[in-house]
């Protein structure tokens, strides 16, 4: 029953492209027919045979490769039919009050008012002007999909603190987030990515969060891999949202908990030390500041954090930044809290994977859901910066959203806003 309101709207844009489709197809073409019929048949085939890849998952804890690509090429189809009704339903919307405006003036008129060859044409106008723009949404997801999910973009930001131990002038951090590792299906792709964090050379790595999809076997192809990441200050990490295996059905709450300590065990083989409402603290030179970090704490998404238990032994004075996987977290508890949190790192968000970034302007879809959703944020003399991610979920790509290699400098000074 839940599939089915989704299946009816699904059905529904595709009968009205189907409309479109006819007027740009002339009914004298050759086998008019079987492209009509090849249309249906893709239409309908595409998401069968993804609905039958979820439930495979749920079974077998893990979806077929070719289900996925299936799934994300369906997607890829019905954000270009979105395009293109759109354009269509502006054009009903005039034709509906061109039709009362004829049917009015017909009523006071002795002329019977009929459709002209004009008009025809212009229908079919419009149905050619939809294709080409729904064409560009077709392309650039496609892309997204085949190149953007590994176009890695290192992202450098630089904040002023005027209270920074001296010591930590120019510290430098490497922050990745969201692996989701099981959505990783070209090796040198990944590589590139992790060469990239490499030649940062950082003083500080920290990941925060979903390092799986759902399973903690989608990380066992990685874990040699991820382990060469090493900084001279640590690697440090937390939980996610997607680590606690919440997002399928386990046959007994034993599995489930057996899969939850086996995500938390690869962050030790990969040497990373997993922060779960506690604190470390990083000396240099005499000089210190504390790392935190607790488990997901997000609106809807499970509030597990436990922020005043990761402050336990830390003072009011210590310089702190905290890793919280959701900025929810931030929004609702960090920024206003006692302590003062000078810094948090989030991910989550992804930037929905698909948006618009140029300079001075960005834009997601996301942003209606997370009002704080990539870069960085100020509020109340506290910093919060949100990791894009570094790998994708849902759909298998990206588009204008890049995925994210962050640099953080730490400088000391006024505070930048």
């Amino acid at each position: 029953m839940g599939f089915l309101i989704p299946l009816l709207i699904v059905l529904a844009i595709d009968f009205y492209t189907f409309q479109g489709l006819k007027t740009l197809i002339s009914s004298s073409v050759q086998h008019v027919n079987y492209i009509y019929l090849s249309y249906w048949v893709i239409s309908i085939l595409l998401p069968a045979l993804f609905i039958y890849g979820m439930m495979e998952m749920r079974r077998n804890h893990q979806m077929p490769a070719a289900w996925v690509t299936l799934g994300n090429i369906w997607f890829i189809l019905l954000m270009t039919k979105l395009v293109f009704i759109l354009v269509l339903f502006g054009e009903d919307i005039y034709r509906f009050f061109e039709a009362i405006y004829f049917k009015v003036s017909s009523y006071f008129s002795d002329e019977i008012t009929v459709e002209s060859p004009s008009m025809a044409s212009r229908r079919k106008f419009v149905s050619q002007g939809a294709l080409l723009l729904a064409s560009i949404p077709f392309m650039s997801l496609t892309y997204g999909m085949i190149r953007g999910r590994y176009q890695y973009k290192i992202h450098k930001q630089t904040i002023y603190y005027k209270d920074l131990p001296e010591e930590f002038d120019g510290f430098r951090i490497c922050q990745i987030s969201d692996i989701h590792s099981g959505s990783f299906d070209d090796r040198d792709g990944v590589l590139k990515g992790l060469d990239m964090i490499k030649s940062l050379n950082a003083d500080l790595i920290v990941f925060t969060g979903d390092l799986v999809n759902t399973f903690a076997s989608e990380f066992d192809p990685w874990v040699a891999d991820f382990k060469t990441l090493k900084a001279p200050y640590g690697q440090f990490s937390i939980l996610g949202n997607h680590d606690y295996g919440e997002y399928t059905q386990w046959e007994t709450e034993e599995a489930k908990q057996q899969n939850f300590e086996a995500v938390k065990a690869h962050h030790a083989k990969i040497d990373f030390k997993l922060l779960l409402d506690e604190s470390v603290k990083i000396e240099k030179n005499g000089q210190s500041l504390r790392l935190l970090g607790v488990e997901n704490w997000g609106v809807g998404f499970g509030k597990r954090g436990n922020l005043e238990k990761a402050l336990h032994q830390v003072n009011a004075s210590d310089f702190k930044i905290l890793l919280s996987h959701d900025p929810t977290h931030w929004e609702n508890e960090v920024k206003m809290h006692p302590q003062h949190i000078h810094l948090t790192l989030s991910g989550h968000t992804h930037g929905m994977q698909m948006g618009i970034e140029i300079p001075g302007f960005k834009w997601s879809p996301i942003q209606y859901r997370y009002p704080k959703w990539a870069g960085q944020y100020e509020e109340a003399g506290r910093n919060l910066y949100i990791n894009r991610g570094f790998g994708v979920l849902g759909f298998r790509g990206r588009v204008g959203i890049w995925p994210e290699i962050t640099e953080i400098t730490l400088k000391k000074g006024e505070l930048s806003l």
